[in-house]
């Protein structure tokens, strides 16, 4: 009979009598106690411990009742639930103390889940002894001396399961021995035909594909979706100016947009885990920079080169999809794991205060100036005392007339342009001084990582409702930009901004958006294409499943599954479609990747007071990954707006995504 319960059952007779229905003592709850109720699930039942002296006892007197069925004492506990178990212990007078513990040991002893199993299936009082005693094997004693009982401490972030402990003989010590982790499951298992383990992904990913859109209906993926769309808009851009650098312009900010924006879009649409989130790496880069540099040397078409090798990579990726290569993702330990995502953090964390102090040479400070002399500083454009060949050549060419210019006049731009020379007691190597400019960007730099930490706590703060404490924590980051934003705007100091390109087409116009393979190369440059391309489908595959890896941990609990051979089948077919069309190449971002999933942890709502949120899982869906790389494609026509985000801002969330995925690294 215990096992049927009925939360509130109807009033016994005695109450009936007395008046006192649970409708009529639910009416009477204040406000607290309601709020209280909430907290208890339903169904719940209490056990009231009842202790007290009597002066004609001579010895103490206990008792354990199970009630059947649950009664509802009106009076009895602090909120209206019904009864289950009562303890009673009464004595002689003069110990009440101890009463009081043997009444508090009691009530801890219920809130052993293993021991109010007992409790509720008990025959006799050997039962009940029995279950006492295993409930004393379990409980650590911490001696009087050795801790301060006014000290709380704290609650446990997660419990460690009781299941073992209700089966018979499962405490041996063998068990209690664990064994090192690895990543096994059906996705990893060989099927030994061709293409199986990308078959298997499809149809185990297949049956949640219309929950994946639904499941990113709710406003935490709103939040996760506009931060890592300015974290991913930053880097995306930045590595566009590097690789324009590095290759003079045939691959550049506009190229990088268009690529992660249609990489990104199909990789969230069709792989096996979309909450990786992919980016341009830093292998890559270095990459393309040696790549140009040797058909610069051997005056080879570098885009012709780059799509053979792109399409020879492409091929090798699904020749390792075709032979379930991935296989060998079960062989990653959790050691490499942290390693290399540590390493990925670290470099995080480098670039951004390296592109901080980089400023220094952009806006130089003049270091020890007498406030005095302000008046007198100055830094004119005047023409070069002794032109170089280059310079004389440049003149030559564009048809200017050195004397005819008044290069007292020129803005720094103009006079940089005309190769003009800056002389004066304030100008710096490349230019004038620029006032404020860097330790402006300190600030923002700064503040931004600061603000955005805080924002994040702010859902363990004491401050408003939770709902209000959940929200502002989740959008801390978009927050952060836009009040850094609009404090830069108000402040109204320079500081350079994110420059996003602003007309759809190449970067340079001797190229198309289409790359033949051969091109003006001799034709045996496809064959020897193969070996960077080796060199390439390493880099790609140990980046893609590390990060994989990673994200598909076991103790994220996703329960949609992963699907390695699926995604690295679209990133093999991205890359092809990307050589051909000269764009970069994109693989997955482990800081990104990282970011986005702690981005969307669930925890509990309902808890009582004291106890702490338990990790539920990750919103696992699609729609986040898809919003950032539409709204990526969609900024060229944002630049009216994204032109007002300064880079230190941008900086100052790469500090502080390097820094939080570094938590938890063991």
């Amino acid at each position: 009979p215990a096992q049927t319960l009925t939360p509130h059952p109807s009033p016994t007779t005695a109450e009936a009598k007395n008046g006192v229905t649970p409708e009529a003592s639910a009416m009477d709850l204040s406000k607290a106690e309601l709020h209280f109720m909430k907290k208890i699930p339903s169904g719940a039942e209490a056990s009231n411990v009842l202790v007290g002296e009597l002066d004609f006892l001579h010895q103490p007197l206990v008792a354990f009742v199970r009630l059947t069925p649950a009664v509802l004492l009106s009076g009895m506990t602090e909120v209206p639930i019904p009864t289950r178990f009562l303890f009673v212990l009464l004595g002689p007078g003069g110990k009440a103390h101890q009463y009081h513990e043997i009444g508090r040991s009691m009530a801890t002893t219920m809130t052993d889940e293993v021991f109010h199993d007992v409790a509720y299936k008990a025959k006799d009082r050997a039962d009940l002894v029995a279950g006492i005693d295993e409930f004393l094997d379990q409980v650590t004693v911490l001696p009087p001396g050795e801790w301060d009982p006014s000290i709380r401490i704290e609650p446990p972030k997660n419990v460690p399961s009781q299941e073992k402990r209700k089966m018979p003989g499962a405490l041996d010590e063998s068990s209690s021995h664990s064994k090192p982790e690895k990543h096994s499951g059906p996705e990893l298992e060989r099927t030994g035909r061709l293409f199986g383990g990308l078959v298997l992904d499809v149809k185990r990913k297949a049956p949640w594909f219309w929950s994946d859109f639904r499941d990113g209906l709710s406003l935490q993926c709103l939040a996760s979706f506009l931060f890592l769309y300015c974290a991913c808009m930053s880097p995306v851009i930045t590595f566009g100016g590097l690789l324009g650098e590095a290759t003079h312009g045939h691959i550049s900010a506009m190229e990088s947009l268009l690529g992660a924006s249609m990489t990104g879009v199909v990789y969230s649409l069709f792989a096996g885990q979309p909450l990786t989130i992919l980016g341009s790496t830093g292998p890559v880069l270095v990459f393309e920079k040696i790549l140009y540099k040797f058909c610069k040397e051997y005056t080879l078409s570098y885009l012709s080169l780059r799509t053979c090798i792109g399409l020879w990579t492409a091929f090798f990726c699904v020749v390792l999809v075709a032979t379930d290569a991935s296989c060998l993702v079960c062989y990653i330990t959790r050691f490499t794991e942290e390693a290399f995502a540590s390493l990925i953090c670290i470099i995080f964390i480098y670039e951004a205060l390296e592109k901080l102090s980089h400023l220094r040479e952009t806006f130089p400070v003049h270091m020890h100036s007498k406030l005095d002399l302000l008046t007198i500083y100055y830094c004119k454009c005047e023409p070069p005392a002794h032109p170089s060949n280059e310079t004389l050549r440049f003149w030559r060419s564009n048809g200017i007339n050195v004397l005819g210019i008044a290069w007292g006049n020129l803005t720094v731009t103009e006079c940089r342009s005309l190769h003009g020379e800056f002389q004066g007691p304030a100008c710096g190597h490349n230019g004038p001084y620029a006032p404020n400019v860097l330790f402006w960007c300190c600030i923002l730099f700064f503040s931004t990582f600061v603000l955005s930490s805080l924002l994040k706590k702010f859902k363990t703060s004491r401050y408003f409702p939770t709902r209000v404490r959940s929200t502002v924590s989740d959008f801390a980051v978009f927050l952060t930009i836009v009040i850094m934003v609009l404090i830069d705007l108000g402040i109204g100091i320079p500081s350079p901004k994110l420059h996003v390109p602003h007309m759809f087409k190449p970067t340079r116009d001797d190229r198309g958006w289409l790359i033949n393979p051969i091109g003006p190369n001799p034709w045996w440059t496809v064959l020897a294409a193969l070996i960077p391309a080796l060199l390439c489908t390493i880099l790609i595959f140990m980046d893609q499943q590390i990060t994989a890896v990673i994200v598909n941990r076991k103790e994220h609990r996703l329960k949609k599954g992963c699907g390695y051979h699926l995604d690295l089948f679209m990133v093999a077919v991205m890359l092809g479609v990307c050589s051909v069309m000269g764009l970069p190449w994109f693989v997955a971002a482990t800081v990104l990747s990282i970011t986005h999933v702690n981005s969307l942890k669930v925890e509990s709502d309902c808890s009582a007071p004291g106890e702490q949120p338990k990790f539920l899982g990750i919103r696992e869906q699609r729609v986040t990954g898809l919003m950032i790389f539409v709204l990526m494609g969609c900024s060229v026509f944002f630049t009216s707006v994204l032109k007002f985000i300064p880079m230190p801002v941008l900086y100052g969330v790469f500090l502080y995504m390097g820094v939080s995925s570094l938590r938890g690294i063991q």
